[in-house]
């Protein structure tokens, strides 16, 4: 059997690919990944996300506004990404969340939270799973999902939280997605979350063209190298890379329905 890895979440989309989108898709798929979602963050990065996924094969998109480029949503902006999400390949309402790291006004980061339960509503009322980013704002993260969340699945993209809030997010029913900074030196708690999570929750990204993997680091990401995170999740785990392959292919399947 090939082995097939997806990539469950990419940024093909980004202006670092637009001069050689076929060439990285090529690549791609000749180290096994069959299967690449881009993430929008914007409205216009989720509608270059959508066409992409109709004109490739074996591309999919999310679409949704990341916290970093919150805006005041009204209905136009609820419409605009409902009627995307009636496409055949567009699978999640992402790339949405909070971001604490880059924001410290206290009136924008209410406005992250306001469009971010916004967007899980909408989600929810569109039977849509969603992706969800998460960057040095863990408690609210998690009191929002507890509240706001019920109904939806999803999950939390390159997961850098704690080993309790892993196993209250696993608990709840969430996915948790891990990404090159597994494989950094500096990577601290993340490897004891993946050994000791069920493998069930566990799915594989690159946020390419962001946080190359070892032995990529400091080169443009690219979702060729989402081989490199797993490969350190079967070292991790005492697995080979093809059980790896096979248990989160199939949850990326279970979640996005691919």
């Amino acid at each position: 059997m090939i082995m097939e890895l997806v990539d469950t979440h990419t940024h093909l989309n980004d202006a670092k690919f637009a001069e050689d989108i076929p060439e990285t898709i090529e690549r791609a798929q000749k180290a096994g990944v069959t299967r690449m979602i881009n993430m929008g963050d914007t409205l216009a990065s989720s509608e270059l996300a959508v066409d992409l996924a109709e004109k490739y094969e074996g591309l999919y998109a999310g679409v949704g506004i990341h916290p970093e480029e919150a805006i005041e949503m009204t209905s136009r902006e609820d419409d605009i990404l409902a009627g995307w999400s009636d496409m055949p390949h567009v699978v999640a309402i992402g790339e949405i969340g909070l971001d604490y790291y880059w924001e410290k006004d206290a009136e924008r980061r209410e406005l992250q939270r306001r469009i971010f339960v916004r967007q899980l509503h909408l989600a929810r009322d569109l039977h849509m799973p969603v992706c969800i980013h998460d960057r040095d704002a863990h408690g609210d993260t998690l009191a929002i999902l507890k509240n706001e969340g019920k109904g939806i699945r999803g999950v939390l993209h390159c997961f850098s939280g704690s080993y309790e809030m892993a196993k209250e997010l696993i608990r709840m029913g969430w996915y948790l997605g891990v990404d090159g900074p597994l494989t950094f030196k500096n990577a601290a708690k993340l490897p004891e979350i993946v050994k000791a999570m069920p493998m069930e929750r566990l799915l594989v990204e690159t946020d390419a063209p962001y946080m190359a993997p070892v032995p990529m680091r400091g080169k443009r990401n690219e979702p060729a190298y989402v081989r490199f995170v797993a490969e350190k999740v079967a070292e991790l785990r005492g697995m080979s890379l093809e059980e790896v392959a096979e248990q989160t292919t199939r949850n990326a399947v279970e979640l996005y329905g691919l």
